[in-house]
């Protein structure tokens, strides 16, 4: 049943009280009982269940190592007393005190000891009991045996002849249990079994016939007993074989084992079965095995032991039968028939069914078994056989169906059925319980269900009391159930729905009801669409190594979730490997990248959903070209004719259209293979038309929807005997150029139409007046043929025939040939011009002499020479240097002698002239013909453009036209307003031609249409045409859209149409209360874009557009990123402090530069000192060097300046040593680098601020000095 989709929604309708869990649960049936299923969900106290035997005890064969155990296990309610009958007479094993009894069962056992088991050996039933009954198991056997010894055996040691056959015997212990026998050597290493070595079933060892290398004396019989678990090895027997002292001679067959013609064997159904087939003889015999009267059953039987055991598997009564087996060598045959006969222990085809009944009810078990022979049938109750008890008129036995009616509450029993035959027993328990149960529905209230459309659907309902509960089903359409034969209700009160339509979807109602109770519960059932695949996997034709790509487009229900797709080949499933690209499955798309032989199939989709499965099947065919054709056969040669035939190859699943059949010419020394002929592809031979004195091979290829095959091997030489041309050239004609001369030539004959050797053409040509019925004759072998002194354009009759050494062809037909033109020797004569109107003329001219024209009449050719307007000095200079401006021709056919020329310009002058023209060429032009085309209308003016110098005016500015076609006397202006419906038409004159502007006064809400054509004395031209309107003001946009960055801001604006471009400024200002409003630079009004930029980050500011003192436009806007802190600035940074400061390091710096001078120069100081002061200033850091270096630039002169002058500081303690070295080790220059930095910090609007933490509040302070990017102080000094 397809799946069905079930959720509980709600509870309602349920017995009001829930009683306590149920005692008795439901047991799994067992081998031998029925047992009384009460499910699970039943909720009833303190019920009471019969004697159940849960576990059997089984048959045992065993010797006095082993333990023994027979088991019987029981359940029940109250639980279950257990006793024993061994061979129908009561037996207590714990009386036993050999035997151990289980203490919550009637399993006993019984531990290996030395001592004699026999006294075990029997047939065991089991009785378990308690109020409800008693229960009965199968019968077990225990059989018992002394463990297998070996017995003292005669040492067996046998010389045969080469070539004899030889049974070496196994002789195993007796025992009931079946040995496992092996023959092996004294190393434990098997003897090799062949066709000619064979282990019987009886353990001996069968040889066909021996070979010296036969030859052992440890030849030894191993028989195993594994359920005693000892082997038994058995005295080595020596086998000789000594060579033949004659010829060893092949012997016919015999049978080893079974002896004689025929065998019978009896065997159970079930059972295995080996039928042996050992024979002797020299080769050694072949087996066959046959079934008599049937067919041998191959599922069954099986051969083993190189064909000599014919095995049945699991034998079945249709294997009984008679079966032969045929052993054959060289030598004869022998047979041996098998009669099997299948008999069958007894088996059930009917068993009694246990369950509740109520009071009043009717018992029926049916009980049936079969077997062969048929077995007996035998009834008891609580193990007491029907005989024994006192007969019931409510109870009747007839044909094993036992019937017990209006049973009551002491009916409750265990109820055995008995089938016996020779070969075995079996037996079943049924349980009758009369009890009195109420009803209650155990499927949960408010199920849903699901299931597509079509499907089959079951909506539970389980029930369960005593008796059976009566359900009825509800639905809310259709009221109690109807004949309707899609729903029925099954035994166990399931509603079930078959071929599910949408209109089944709602509520159902299952209702459960007696006299003193009614229960019901719902269930609602959803139909959903079934699914459907609209586009099933086509049937492909692919070749081999190509892609293949089967699709399977499907539609389900929304409400279904996503379906599973399932690919199939041949109905087994394909499924997409990670470490394979054989297969690619995309969702519902199969691909086959690489398509091989092995990918040809039945490829079947299947769309498979939670309620249902869809599919559809396609298919993969592997085609490819045909192979080629085989055995090529020529036959039916005649002169020009054969008859091909050949084998057609494997088309590969795509049929052949049609053949081609090629030929080579073998003589030729392009050798190539062409075309000769197509036939069907259901032909297999053709028959050829070929041509004279040709050498033939032939080749086929087959051709099909894939392409063509490889050509076929090609046939022996064919050749064509020589015969006379079958045909004349075609194309015979006269191409003649050259004046007097005649040229004759035809198109080339193909040499294969030759027909023989010697082949040429034989060219006949005559005058077609005054030359009589003689032909000129010439023969050649190839054109042209050039005939001289013929004259100029003459007629002849001219033909061509083939010939070769065996014959001439068929009489040629003649054609009219001429002889060559020459160029015309006139012009026309009589050449006039009539006017038609100012663009169009008609020129006539007298007819040609045809004899001046030398050739065939082409036609006229008419000149045209324009040398432009009539007024013009150009004109009449072209026309004094015959120099036109422009010339044009016109041709005319043979038969005319006029022609209308249009399309002249007006007010024009012209010449024309005409010249003859026949296939040479064109001859002299007639006398030049001049004439002068009337004045006309103008054409258009050359442009038109509009200018709007205010909102109410418009100027028309335009150019004359560039073909006046006469005297321009002026212009006509027309303007109209353009509405829906166009306005009146307003007209303005301009009389004088050369005027190149008009303004006009218009509306400036209204668009207008202006028309401007200029005019002749003969009328007015063609105008030309514009549309506009004036231009209003314009002013500065305000529908602005901004679009704001971190430093800017983007505006853009659409243009507004008319008005003029304008220019306006942006303002703008910080919203901090601190700064001026700022303005862009001019911007125009068509510009549509502007950014504004050189803002600060993170800052509001205000915006606006003003334009004659109003404000137009105005926008708040705040710029992306972080907002930049301001730096709140003490005294330090104030312009007075810092040049206060710069002042005092200026003066002191000058001071030190005054006392380092002095001390260095001389002065009051000795030479000592200098030295001194000079070693001192040599051990200074670098920044002290910068004051050496200072000295040095001054030379000897400061030094002579210094000397003589006194000192300036010899009073101040600051020219004293420790001063200096104070200074020179301080940081003072750098404190005044430091300070100008500060100030230039200032200016620029960017410098550090100090941490108030670490600095002191003196601006002198060391610790205050930065590093000046690596430069020695003294480097920022003297910068």
């Amino acid at each position: 049943m397809p799946a069905t989709s079930q959720q509980q929604v709600g509870s309602r309708g349920r017995c009001a009280a829930l009683l306590l869990p149920l005692l008795l649960l439901s047991v799994a049936p067992r081998p031998g009982n029925a047992t009384i299923n009460i499910p699970s969900k039943y909720k009833i106290k303190d019920l009471k269940s019969p004697p159940v035997i849960t576990a059997q005890p089984e048959s045992v064969t065993t010797f006095s190592a082993d333990d023994i155990t027979l088991t019987c296990e029981a359940t029940g309610n109250p639980p279950p007393t257990f006793r024993w009958m061994k061979d129908d007479v009561e037996f207590d094993p714990s009386k036993d005190p050999e035997l151990s009894v289980s203490r919550d069962s009637g399993t006993f056992s019984l531990t290996a000891k030395d001592g004699p088991i026999h006294q075990y050996q029997g047939r065991y039933n089991c009785y378990a009991s308690n109020v409800l009954g008693t229960a009965l198991s199968k019968e077990a056997r225990i059989v018992t045996e002394n463990t297998p010894t070996l017995q003292k055996e005669k040492k067996v040691s046998k010389k045969v002849e080469d070539g004899e056959s030889v049974v070496l015997p196994c002789n195993p212990p007796n025992s009931t249990v079946a040995p496992v026998i092996h023959w092996m050597d004294k190393k434990l290493r098997h003897i090799q079994q062949n066709e000619r070595v064979i282990q019987g079933r009886d353990g001996n060892l069968y040889f066909s016939h021996v070979t010296v290398a036969d030859s052992r004396e440890d030849y030894t019989c191993n028989t195993q007993f594994p359920s005693a678990r000892i082997i038994v090895l058995k005295e080595p027997i020596k086998l000789t074989v000594v060579p033949s002292n004659s010829v060893v001679r092949n012997r016919r067959p015999q049978m080893m084992r079974p002896t004689g013609s025929r065998s019978s064997y009896l065997v159970l159904s079930g059972q295995n079965l080996d039928l042996e087939c050992i024979v002797q003889g020299l080769p050694s015999p072949n087996i066959q095995w046959i079934r008599k009267d049937g067919v041998m059953s191959e599922s069954r039987t099986s051969k083993d032991s190189y064909d000599r055991v014919l095995r049945f598997k699991n034998i079945s009564e249709s294997d009984s039968g008679e079966y032969q087996c045929t052993a054959t060598n060289l030598q004869g045959i022998i047979t041996h028939t098998y009669s099997v006969t299948v008999e069958a222990a007894p088996y059930w085809t009917k068993v009694p069914k246990s369950q509740l009944y109520a009071p009043g009810e009717t018992v029926k078990l049916e009980c049936m078994a079969d077997g062969i022979p048929s077995p007996g049938v035998t009834w008891s109750i609580n193990g007491n056989l029907l005989t024994y008890i006192d007969p019931d008129p409510r109870r009747r036995v007839k044909h094993g169906v036992l019937t017990l009616k209006n049973v009551e509450l002491s009916d409750t029993a265990v109820y055995q059925c008995k089938a016996v035959n020779k070969h075995s027993s079996i037996l079943i328990n049924a349980y009758v319980y009369v009890i009195e149960l109420p009803p209650q529905i155990l499927t949960e209230d408010g199920l849903m269900y699901s299931v597509a459309e079509g499907q089959m659907i079951e909506l539970a309902c389980e029930t369960f009391g005593s008796p059976l509960p009566n359900v009825t089903w509800e639905g809310e359409t259709w009221g109690a159930l109807v004949a309707n034969p899609r729903k029925s209700q099954l035994l166990d009160g399931s509603l079930q729905i078959s071929n599910a339509s949408l209109n089944d979807s709602g509520q159902y109602t299952c209702t459960v009801s007696n006299s003193k109770i009614t229960i019901t519960i719902t269930a609602e059932l959803d139909v959903l669409n079934k699914t459907v695949i609209v586009k099933p996997p086509r049937a492909l034709r692919i070749q081999r190594g190509k892609p293949a790509t089967l699709t399977c487009e499907y539609q389900l229900d929304s409400r279904q979730d996503t379906p599973q797709v399932q690919w199939r080949k041949n109905r087994q499933k394909l499924t997409e490997s990670s470490d394979s690209d054989k297969y690619i499955i995309d969702e519902s798309t199969l691909i086959i990248p690489d398509v091989k032989e092995e990918d040809e199939g039945i490829y079947t989709c299947e769309v498979i959903t939670t309620l249902d499965i869809a599919e559809a099947s396609g298919s993969i065919t592997i085609v490819d070209r045909p192979d080629p054709p085989t055995q090529i056969q020529m036959t039916e040669p005649k002169d020009r004719s054969v008859t091909l035939s050949w084998t057609p190859g494997d088309d590969h699943n795509s049929p052949v259209l049609e053949y081609l059949i090629e030929f080579e010419e073998t003589e030729y020394e392009r050798k190539e293979w062409e075309e000769l002929s197509r036939v069907s592809g259901n032909n297999q031979r053709t028959t050829l038309s070929l041509k004279p004195f040709l050498s033939y091979r032939f080749r086929v290829i087959a051709i099909n929807d894939i392409g063509k095959s490889d050509p076929s091997m090609y046939t022996d030489v064919f050749s064509t005997p020589a015969a006379p041309p079958d045909s004349n050239p075609e194309g015979v004609s006269s191409d003649s150029i050259d004046p007097g001369t005649l040229s004759i030539t035809w198109k080339e004959m193909d040499r294969r139409s030759f027909n023989g050797p010697g082949f040429e053409y034989k060219v006949m040509w005559r005058k077609v007046l005054g030359s009589g019925p003689s032909w000129h004759i010439k023969s050649i072998k190839s054109p042209p043929l050039i005939v001289t002194d013929v004259g100029n354009f003459s007629a002849f009759d001219i033909k061509v025939q083939a010939v070769n050494e065996m014959g001439k062809g068929p009489e040629p037909k003649s054609t009219i040939g001429y002889s060559g033109e020459d160029y015309p020797l006139e012009a026309p004569l009589n050449v006039a011009v009539s006017l038609i109107n100012s663009t169009a003329i008609k020129v006539v001219w007298a007819p040609i002499n045809r004899e001046t024209v030398r050739g065939r009449l082409q036609g006229y050719k008419i000149y045209l020479m324009h040398y432009g307007p009539e007024s013009r000095h150009l004109r009449r200079e072209r026309v004094r240097e015959g120099k036109p401006s422009n010339i044009s021709f016109e041709m005319t056919d043979s038969n005319e002698e006029k022609k209308v020329l249009e399309d002249l310009q007006p007010y024009s002058h012209y010449a024309l002239s005409v010249s003859v023209i026949n296939n040479k060429g064109e001859g002299p032009q007639s006398d030049p013909f001049t004439f002068h085309t009337p004045e006309g209308v103008p054409g258009p003016p050359s442009s038109l453009l509009l200018d709007s110098p205010s909102e109410t005016e418009m100027t028309l500015h335009w150019t004359p036209p560039t073909q006046p076609n006469g005297v321009l006397k002026g212009y006509i202006l027309q303007y109209q307003q353009v509405v829906k419906e166009d306005g009146p038409m307003q007209v303005e004159k301009i009389s004088d031609q050369a005027v190149s502007h008009f303004s006009l006064k218009l509306d400036p809400h209204s668009r207008y249409r202006f028309y401007l054509r200029g005019y002749t004395s003969q009328g007015e031209g063609l105008p030309i045409i514009r549309e506009g309107a004036t231009t209003l003001d314009g002013v500065p946009p305000s529908n602005i859209s901004l679009s704001t960055g971190e430093t800017s801001v983007n505006l853009t604006w659409v243009s507004k149409e008319r008005q003029r471009n304008v220019g306006f400024f942006i303002h703008y200002l910080k919203k901090d209360g601190k700064g001026t409003w700022k303005h862009s630079e001019r911007v125009n009004s068509s510009q549509s874009f502007y950014t504004l930029q050189g803002l600060q980050s993170g800052s509001e500011y205000r915006l606006k557009i003003d334009f004659k003192n109003k404000t137009l436009w105005e926008d708040e806007i705040q710029t992306a990123g972080a907002k930049v802190m301001e730096v709140h600035t003490g005294f330090v940074t104030e312009s007075w402090f810092i040049g206060l400061i710069s002042a005092l390091v200026l003066l002191l710096l000058v001071l030190l530069i005054l006392c380092f001078i002095k001390r260095s120069k001389g002065g009051k100081y000795s030479v000592k000192e200098k030295e001194e002061g000079q070693i001192d200033s040599e051990a200074r850091p670098m920044n002290n060097e910068g004051f050496g270096e200072y000295r040095s630039l001054e030379s000897d002169n400061e030094e002579k300046r210094t000397a003589s002058q006194p000192s300036l500081c010899e009073d101040s303690k600051l020219c004293t040593d420790d001063t200096l070295d104070d200074y020179a080790n301080s940081n003072s220059v750098q404190t005044e680098v430091i300070m100008d930095e500060s100030l230039a910090s200032q200016s620029s609007g960017v410098r550090d601020v100090p941490d108030p933490g670490t600095q002191e509040s003196s601006p002198l302070n060391p610790a205050t000095a930065i590093s000046h990017h690596g430069l020695p102080n003294s480097a920022a000094l003297l910068d």
